[in-house]
């Protein structure tokens, strides 16, 4: 390398280069080497030699924005469509995304046939789904689904956005034509999902090999028995995964073994511990169970973790009414009037906290800063006495106590705060 590196420095690029072709077959992914050469080759003329070596750095290092522009200076005169792929395919890594769709078009217009357009097809879809443009990435895809007859992927993408716009038949629909005119088998295990997604398990059953699925059809079409042998058999071999649990907990519910169905919970739980789904199933076990408190207690975290937080603090502010006692449930409403900013509504339950477990630190902070925040300085000054009674050592105690006990010699209690802000117009 150093006799390579001597010879460019002299200017003699014809020894240079070869000195580098003669390291290549040591280190073929080296890209600073790669680079030398297709710099080299450039300068000596061989542009077919420079094409090489760049594109054999972009495989490497996909994201190479110098390779991207010589490739793009070599075809700008020589190839179109790779002129604007390249181009695009730039502007895409600098998140010029409009820039880069463009490019992509003109790629496509410029393509020798329909088959050599595909790169740029599926660049632009892939594209306008990222930036939640459905319609034109359909639009594309039902394209490249005519041009690319032997690829399923296509067809799977429309399928997903299809459900995002018409919706789940319209998914099917297209798996269908995929399964039909492209025969592909794979599609029947997906058709079999959303067949069960869809309210369709004879179709699901007829569809689908997989034992999993085939257990869930039965069960939809009340053959729970039946499901249940399948599931029994299968148990060991799938045990890692959370389905087997759901439709097992599925399955004792039905039956009434609840104590069954909660351990299959469990299982799921272990296996997917952020699902919604096993707050669903406890709720609707619960309500069977005519269990008020803990039904709701349960939509309200099912609820928490579909987004819908409003929902959630209805559900929980029913379970309330059910155990007015509960510390987990009058928390849990108090941290999530908070997340509402309603602070005057959440402080009346740390209050009731504060009322059942007098030394909870949390809850003595969280009324400090609200007392403190309406002007009532002297109650601030209480709830930070009791809190520093309680953990002398809290940091909030040692950061916040001084100007507390300030403001509460010196500002008075919240009348006189209230007369301060009113006292004139009274």
């Amino acid at each position: 390398m150093k006799l390579a590196e001597q010879f460019e420095m002299d200017e003699k690029y014809d020894e240079a280069y070869a000195e580098y072709r003669k390291e290549l077959p040591h280190n073929s992914g080296d890209v600073e080497l790669l680079t030398k050469l297709a710099h080299l080759a450039l300068i000596l003329g061989k542009k077919d030699e420079a094409k090489a070596y760049y594109g054999k750095i972009l495989e490497i290092d996909p994201s190479s924005i110098l390779a991207h522009e010589q490739l793009i200076d070599i075809f700008q005169s020589e190839d179109k469509f790779k002129y604007y792929l390249l181009r695009g395919n730039m502007h895409a890594l600098q998140q010029q995304m409009s820039y880069a769709k463009s490019d992509y078009k003109k790629a496509i217009a410029h393509a020798k046939d329909n088959a050599e357009a595909l790169p740029a097809r599926y660049l632009f879809a892939s594209i306008s789904e990222s930036e939640e443009k459905f319609q034109e990435a359909i639009d594309m895809y039902l394209r490249i689904a005519d041009d690319d007859e032997k690829n399923p992927m296509p067809y799977i993408k429309l399928a997903e956005l299809y459900e995002k716009t018409e919706g789940i038949i319209s998914s099917i629909q297209i798996l269908e034509r995929g399964l039909k005119n492209g025969g592909f088998e794979e599609f029947k295990e997906i058709l079999a999902g959303y067949y069960i997604r869809n309210s369709q398990p004879e179709k699901a059953l007829k569809l689908t090999q997989n034992e999993l699925t085939k257990a869930r059809a039965l069960m939809d079409l009340g053959r729970n028995d039946e499901a249940f042998n399948i599931l029994d058999g299968v148990k060991e071999e799938y045990a890692n995964q959370p389905l087997i649990h759901s439709l097992l907990a599925q399955y004792y519910f039905q039956k009434n073994m609840y104590d069954e169905a909660f351990v299959q919970i469990e299982e799921y739980e272990k296996l997917a511990p952020n699902s919604p789904l096993i707050y669903q199933m406890r709720a609707l076990i619960y309500e069977t169970m005519e269990d008020s408190f803990n039904e709701h207690l349960n939509w309200g975290k099912y609820n928490i973790l579909k987004g819908e937080k409003e929902v959630a603090l209805n559900e929980y502010m029913t379970a309330y009414q059910f155990n007015t006692k509960n510390i987990e449930i009058i928390e849990t409403i108090a941290v999530q009037l908070e997340g509402l900013k309603d602070y005057t509504k959440a402080c009346e339950f740390w209050e009731k906290l504060v009322t059942l477990e007098p030394n909870n630190s949390n809850a003595l902070q969280k009324l400090a800063i609200f007392r403190d925040s309406i002007g009532d300085y002297t109650g601030a000054m209480d709830y930070m006495e009791r809190l520093k009674e309680v953990d002398p050592r809290s940091q909030f105690v040692q950061d916040n106590y001084s100007k507390y006990q300030d403001r509460a010699e010196n500002g008075g209690n919240f009348m006189s705060f209230f007369k301060s802000i009113f006292g004139k117009r009274m």
